[in-house]
């Protein structure tokens, strides 16, 4: 078997492994299969720098290709750059993480973990596919099970969010279809044989009055993924009433789906329209990274907080992507990569939180960090991260960004750059005012001071996290060179069309 095929096996295994145990050895099936699949995602990573190094320079690499059904053209097509490697430790991480932030976990324990083994499983397949029919694929497989993890095992109006969340996903995957199939069908202008495999199309010119039209489905169908203004409702309910390691995968995940599709599909294979629609799009990622930034200081909900929080950053990377310089394109990469690893962070936490005191409310806390100073440190560093600390993953990320932006001697897009990172400055003050607001001052509620700090498997959680994001912070050069070498190829094409 084929090296990147493992990472499907391997979450794919372990679900197999989790229907043939008792309920009571599910968590450690699962944290082992996590496991795995992390010192996997290690491995791939050293061996992908063995073969740079070695002077490889293909495009992708660990390259295998199947085909699935010959008279349509399509494959299952694997392959890696810089781009997708890094995703693809995101995603380790943060499964490996969010079964030791569900240790708690007591309803239907078996049913919740193959769930979400199921979606980690959809996106690893997301990440490696290189045949767009394939890709779209996993796309379903990762987006489909949010419904069961949020409507079975959610807390408040959890039906609801289930409900919306699915119904605007399954509307934009109605426009990503139609953008895919409309990509396929212009792959060959010159009337060779159609393909699906995007690195094959990204070498022609799709003709620009396809591309007018199939841009905007496409841009929109990963948009709304990623939480794209005005797409992004469905968001904060569905963060709010998920479990925790759903809100984890959700927001630190499943929603760079979005971003990886928007910068990878739209924006590379259909240049013309995309510098044509950029203003359009632009206005409104500045619109969600502002709006979610102030929507965020209303909050009183600590879930909420992170949501809003989430659009806000999230609005970074649709901004980024329509900058068309390598600069910002790989700053999008990096706030994906920090957006991912903080807010997942940001949800442990706070689902430590909540299962100690019963509340998301921050007017009913106080002093908490009396009785819980490692969860209190831990939000803290998850605060301090997500504002653009120096030595945190997020500074990193948005001075790459801010700095492609300015590339542009454009008056429109240098304004929308000022706004865009306006949001920061909110960003301190909704961050700074619930960590003050919780974690000082009495203890507003007496029941409150006999509450326990992490345990063990929450500790676990809480540490990699932290790990990687102020290694990121700190040693940033090994991971953007990877991301901005996978981009060249790609960058060069898109200058040329």
């Amino acid at each position: 078997m084929d090296r990147l095929s493992l990472l499907i096996w391997v979450p794919a295994i372990t679900m197999i492994a989790m229907t043939l145990v008792d309920k009571s050895k599910v968590k450690w099936v699962s944290a082992i299969g996590a496991g795995v699949q992390l010192i996997q995602s290690v491995f791939l990573l050293f061996a992908f720098f063995g073969l740079r190094n070695g002077g490889d320079t293909s495009e992708m690499l660990f390259v295998k290709d199947i085909t699935w059904y010959k008279s349509l053209n399509i494959h299952y097509t694997v392959g890696i750059d810089g781009v997708s490697m890094s995703l693809i430790l995101l995603t380790s991480v943060v499964v490996f993480a969010g079964v030791f932030a569900s240790w708690e976990m007591k309803d239907r324990v078996k049913e919740f973990f193959i769930t979400l083994f199921m979606l980690a499983t959809g996106v690893f397949g997301f990440f490696i596919s290189t045949d767009l029919f394939t890709m779209f694929l996993f796309y379903e497989l990762a987006v489909i099970p949010m419904y069961l993890l949020i409507g079975i095992w959610g807390t408040g109006p959890k039906e609801y969010s289930a409900m919306k969340l699915t119904l605007m996903l399954m509307g934009a995957s109605a426009f990503l279809l139609v953008g895919i199939l409309g990509i396929y069908f212009n792959s060959s202008p010159d009337g060779g044989p159609l393909t699906f495999n995007f690195v094959e199309i990204s070498k022609i010119t799709i003709p620009e009055s396809a591309q007018m039209f199939f841009f905007p489905l496409t841009f929109v169908g990963f948009g709304v993924l990623a939480a794209l203004y005005p797409f992004h409702t469905w968001s904060p309910d569905g963060h709010a009433s998920a479990p925790t390691a759903v809100s984890m995968l959700h927001a630190g995940v499943l929603m760079k789906l979005g971003g990886y599709g928007a910068l990878r599909i739209a924006v590379m294979l259909m240049p013309a329209a995309a510098h044509y629609y950029a203003p359009v799009f632009i206005i409104l990622a500045t619109i969600g990274a502002v709006y979610g930034a102030l929507g965020a200081i209303w909050q009183k909900d600590l879930k909420y907080i992170n949501a809003y929080s989430s659009v806000s950053h999230l609005g970074f990377i649709i901004f980024a992507v329509l900058m068309f310089n390598q600069v910002a394109f790989e700053g999008a990469v990096l706030q994906m990569i920090s957006h991912g690893f903080i807010t997942a962070l940001f949800f442990a936490l706070i689902g430590m939180i909540y299962s100690r005191t019963h509340t998301r409310n921050i007017n009913e806390m106080g002093g908490l960090m009396k009785v819980m100073p490692v969860l209190g440190v831990g939000y803290f560093i998850a605060g301090f991260a997500s504002l653009g600390l120096p030595g945190f993953s997020a500074f990193v990320a948005e001075m790459t960004i801010f700095v492609g932006a300015f590339q542009n001697n454009d008056v429109f897009v240098r304004t929308a750059t000022i706004l865009v990172v306006s949001s920061i400055v909110i960003t301190a003050v909704y961050v700074l005012r619930a960590a003050g607001t919780m974690l000082y001052g009495p203890i507003k509620n007496k029941e409150f001071e006999g509450l326990s700090d992490a345990r063990w498997y929450d500790k676990v959680a809480v540490f990699v996290l932290i790990a990687v994001i102020a290694g990121m912070g700190m040693f940033p050069n090994w991971l953007a060179g990877m991301i901005y070498d996978g981009l060249g190829p790609m960058f060069e094409r898109f200058v040329m069309n």
